[in-house]
């Protein structure tokens, strides 16, 4: 037996939500735990370099299995033709129309949205790492430095380091707004905002100032050459701060980002549909 694990993810013109990548990895968790062989296929836009779907083919698998989103459209039944002598299970999934060519392709369909068995969503299955929470506030270009201000390219390499990151990256903004639901109305709101941030990245002065304000570390980049207000309220407050001219110091940043994190993880829910999944490919244990 060899499965094949799919999804959204799978697709070249699907898409990678956290929810589908996190379903598969509690399918793939529980197969493993049985024993059972399988690899994952995902789109080449998302992850190059890996096992992607023509690189899949049909005479090495015994079953595909398709995990999580709907299970509707083209691309769905274009797994049932090229895998058609696999057999075809869609676990943890929402079904529209159940008399979808998609969903009769399949020979087993163990959803999440039949409202007789309410069965947990797949992702609450998985295990999660503990990932830390940046808040990044990043200052507007301000005229008033003139030649000083490096804001282009202290930004394009603090945000470049920081996609490099394995953390949640929250971008938040000082200014308010009172009808705008992205932004806070009032300085209360954008201090509770910042103190649930693990820690804070930023380049402006009141970044600086509410991260500490709230009890949040801060790593704080000066985006003015020689030191500007960034600097001058680091000295203030006895806190460090990054000059414009060592924001490429990619060892510095890590070493300050180190002041800051994790918060403990929930364990992962089992949801029943997953010993379903491993009971439909070796039976009952």
């Amino acid at each position: 037996m060899r499965v094949l694990l799919t999804g959204w993810a799978s697709f070249l013109h699907g898409e990678a939500t956290a929810g589908d990548v996190l379903s598969l990895r509690a399918a793939g968790t529980a197969l493993a735990e049985a024993g059972i062989d399988h690899r994952v296929a995902w789109s080449p836009g998302f992850r190059p370099g890996t096992l992607h779907l023509p690189d899949a083919p049909p005479d090495d698998y015994t079953h595909v299995v398709f995990v999580c989103g709907p299970v509707h459209g083209p691309q769905v039944r274009s797994l049932h033709e090229r895998y058609a002598a696999c057999r075809r299970i869609a676990v943890g999934v929402s079904v529209p129309d159940a008399e979808d060519p998609a969903v009769t392709g399949f020979h087993r369909v163990l959803p999440r949205d039949d409202g007789a068995t309410a069965e947990l969503d797949l992702a609450l299955g998985a295990p999660v790492s503990p990932t830390p929470v940046l808040g990044v506030i990043l200052a507007p270009h301000q005229p008033e430095y003139g030649g000083a201000g490096r804001h282009g390219d202290v930004h394009e390499a603090l945000t470049g380091w920081l996609a490099g990151l394995d953390c949640a990256r929250v971008p938040l903004d000082t200014r308010l707004a009172h009808e705008d639901w992205e932004r806070c109305a009032t300085p209360d709101q954008f201090a509770a905002l910042v103190s649930k941030m693990d820690a804070v990245v930023t380049t402006r002065l009141h970044g600086l100032v509410f991260g500490l304000k709230t009890g949040v570390p801060v790593l704080a980049v000066d985006p003015v050459a020689g030191g500007g207000k960034v600097t001058a309220q680091g000295k203030a407050l006895d806190w460090p701060v990054v000059a414009a001219e060592d924001v490429h110091d990619t060892a510095l940043l890590d070493a300050r980002l180190k002041w800051c994190l994790p918060a403990p993880v929930r364990p992962p829910a089992h949801p029943a549909s997953l010993a379903a999944l491993v009971d439909e490919l070796v039976g009952p244990r």
